[in-house]
């Protein structure tokens, strides 16, 4: 059966957290996390590999005394967290997210790939259910200010290519850090297609994916870890504005901010710009 959890947490009270997806690169982060932060509560852990083992020993500290479970239903239903962090796989995500909300408990979603038909049935889920959800592309503080200035840069200097600069095991092009760039760029920017009107690409995709009339370019090679790139070019003169993130634990303070801020609300939230005061 499911609940409805609309209630906001009495002041003090610990937020209750449960990680999906605790095994993963990004998950252990969260885990981590969560332990060190006094107002927070670690209590569930869902991983679907990483078998029956203390949350702990993910991320080789001393036991927790919170098991890691294989099953998010199983997990919500014995430890009633208020919140999960989600930062699984495009696959899986949108199932975990409705799974959660219909049992009363916000989610914060860190994995990109949902459509918009995708998010829009969990912004109506969230509305029916009356509890918040936090969905963004990137957590990243940094990531977050280059995607503002980036807006800003546009309204002056409306020719513009993006090139992000990943892994070679992210299954997602491009990233959802650059669409939403794109996106916020195109708030500011009459779309009209850059370049020459008689380009010929001599290779099927050298110019990038199109965009609103420009491009978007995604890297992907093994070593490099999180990079984007927002060229402007104007007459005589260029613009690059670029963040580059070098560890997963630089996304953690967003993450921390999501789930404290998540408690007030009732409805969905897309994109962390919306949580920044």
């Amino acid at each position: 059966m499911t609940e409805k959890r609309g209630k906001v947490k009495p002041m003090g009270e610990r937020i209750r957290v449960g990680v999906v997806g605790a095994g993963g690169r990004m998950g252990k982060e969260v885990v981590k996390m969560v332990l060190q932060d006094q107002a927070l509560e670690l209590v569930a852990a869902v991983d679907r590999s990483a078998g029956e083992v203390d949350a702990g020993s993910l991320v080789g500290i001393a036991a927790t005394g919170v098991m890691v479970k294989s099953d998010l239903v199983e997990a919500l239903a014995a430890a009633k967290p208020d919140v999960i962090v989600d930062f699984t796989t495009p696959a899986s995500v949108m199932e975990n997210t409705v799974t959660a909300i219909q049992h009363g408990v916000r989610p914060v979603v860190g994995t990109t790939g949902l459509s918009v038909e995708q998010i829009e049935e969990i912004r109506s889920l969230c509305r029916e259910k009356g509890i918040g959800a936090v969905i963004a592309p990137n957590f990243s503080i940094g990531a977050f200010l280059m995607m503002q200035f980036a807006k800003q840069a546009a309204k002056y200097l409306p020719n513009v290519e993006i090139i992000e600069y990943h892994g070679d095991q992210k299954l997602d092009a491009p990233s959802g850090t650059a669409v939403k760039t794109a996106e916020l760029i195109s708030e500011v920017r009459e779309e009209h297609r850059q370049g020459n009107p008689n380009e010929e690409e001599k290779i099927e995709g050298s110019r990038g994916g199109y965009y609103n009339g420009f491009r978007i370019h995604s890297v992907r090679l093994p070593g490099i870890f999180a990079q984007q790139e927002v060229i402007f070019g104007g007459n005589g003169e260029s613009l690059k504005i670029r963040h580059d993130s070098y560890e997963r634990a630089g996304y953690m303070p967003g993450v921390n901010l999501a789930v404290k801020k998540v408690m007030q609300l009732q409805e969905l939230v897309y994109d962390f710009e919306h949580l920044m005061d």
